[in-house]
């Protein structure tokens, strides 16, 4: 099963209908949203930005996932402290997404963690070919290379060049890069491929993101920033990219919940409030809320106030040289760290290399396959005074969600330790 729809999700979403939203995302307000962004309101349930209330239920909520055998805390070993299953910013995640209601988080976490080994979502990761990865990705929102305000990632999805011809070509090359741990899998390929490109953004680009220069250091980054361009596209063109935009998006609610940030739909044709009649019912009224869709006159003010106009593509009046297809193109920060996988490209430029890879702090492991070989390598990523300082800033390196690193959560240790037990011992 892709995703699952069980009672209590099913409840949960009644409770989140029954929470005022706004109608429609053309009336949501992108100067009051800036604002929002602009301080540290935007930070609010994330790591080190949490009330008291909020840290209990962190702590109830891992010791429920512990008691029920889906969460392991960390330990002490040989004089080692072991690291948990997971962060403690993935779990925020969920709870984010359920409002912090314990069981509602819970029902989500389990499902996620049941649908990640039943599709060995790591697995698919390490060993996806880099041809098919780099086909999927060309489909898809991709990672421009620059970041907005607050160190959050950019992406870009232009609509118009996904037409019947480019989708029918993916959908017959989707296969041959398929690991063979998964050629018996009765998931679709493209939406393998789909799942690999969610993991490059949990498990490369977010976590380099967090070590890079931004406001708040101390919490890890966890989301993206979207630029959908829908200019140029017809009503049939539209329908008949239903079914491919909400593999992504009903994917992401499921699966990948809390980790996107803001939408910023432009170029919208007249016949657009038709399509997101549809569209808006793939989101939750959470991500509804994120989803701003712009006039011509509101585009560049509205992007500026959230990224340096470095960061934003020519096209839509910013300065960055970069259309869609292209590689990231990094900003020098990133490119520091990033030196050791830049690759000549066929048109003799430098650009990242392609395919899946692990952003692991002080290095990095290439993964994938390529021409049917298995390519593994461990590049060390330079240590800057930057990466000390970020460090320094956020207890440890920044690591991906679904990683097994602990994060300090401002809550003393053995004092969580302590509450663990005591709930799941009640729960016993």
């Amino acid at each position: 099963m892709l995703w699952r729809t069980k009672s209590h999700h099913s409840q949960a979403s009644e409770a989140d209908a029954s929470v005022a939203r706004t109608a429609s995302a053309s009336q949501n307000d992108p100067s009051a949203s800036a604002d929002q962004a602009a301080g540290t309101a935007w930070l609010a349930g994330h790591l080190h930005h949490l009330t008291p209330e909020q840290e209990e239920k962190l702590v109830e909520f891992k010791a429920v996932c512990a008691e029920r055998e889906y969460y392991t805390p960390s330990v002490e070993q040989d004089g080692e402290t072991k690291p948990p299953s997971h962060d403690d910013a993935t779990m925020l995640r969920f709870l984010r997404a359920r409002r912090f209601d314990v069981e509602g988080a819970w029902g989500q976490f389990k499902d996620t963690e049941e649908w990640r080994k039943e599709n060995k979502i790591e697995d698919l990761y390490a060993n996806i070919g880099v041809d098919s990865y780099e086909a999927a990705r060309r489909m898809y929102p991709q990672w421009t290379g620059r970041r907005d305000r607050r160190g959050i990632p950019v992406y870009v999805f232009e609509i118009r060049h996904l037409d019947n011809k480019a989708v029918a070509a993916f959908n017959t090359t989707a296969t041959t890069g398929i690991p063979e741990t998964h050629k018996s899998s009765s998931v679709p390929a493209r939406l393998l491929n789909l799942f690999a490109l969610y993991e490059n953004l949990l498990n490369f680009v977010m976590p380099l993101c967090s070590t890079l220069s931004r406001p708040n250091p101390e919490t890890p980054i966890v989301t993206s920033t979207n630029i959908v361009d829908v200019s140029g596209v017809g009503l049939k063109q539209f329908w008949n990219l239903k079914s491919h935009m909400q593999d992504a998006s009903v994917l992401a609610t499921a699966h990948y919940p809390e980790t996107l940030d803001r939408i910023f739909i432009i170029g919208a044709p007249g016949f657009f409030p038709t399509v997101w009649s549809w569209i808006k019912r793939w989101f939750d009224p959470g991500t509804t809320s994120k989803i701003f869709i712009l006039s011509a006159a509101e585009v560049k003010p509205t992007l500026t106030s959230f990224m340096e106009p470095s960061s934003i593509p020519t096209q839509y009046g910013g300065e960055l040289e970069w259309q869609w297809g292209d590689m990231p193109n990094l900003d020098e920060p990133a490119k520091a760290k990033l030196q050791g996988i830049e690759q000549t490209s066929a048109e003799g430029k430098k650009e990242l290399m392609k395919g899946p890879m692990l952003f692991k702090g002080e290095h990095i492991e290439v993964l994938g396959s390529q021409n049917g070989k298995d390519r593994r390598e461990t590049i060390p990523v330079p240590q800057t005074e930057t990466t000390a300082e970020s460090e320094k800033a956020a207890g440890d390196v920044a690591v991906p969600p679904h990683s097994t690193q602990n994060e300090k959560t401002g809550i003393d240790a053995v004092n969580v330790n302590q509450v663990e037990t005591q709930v799941a011992t009640a729960a016993v």
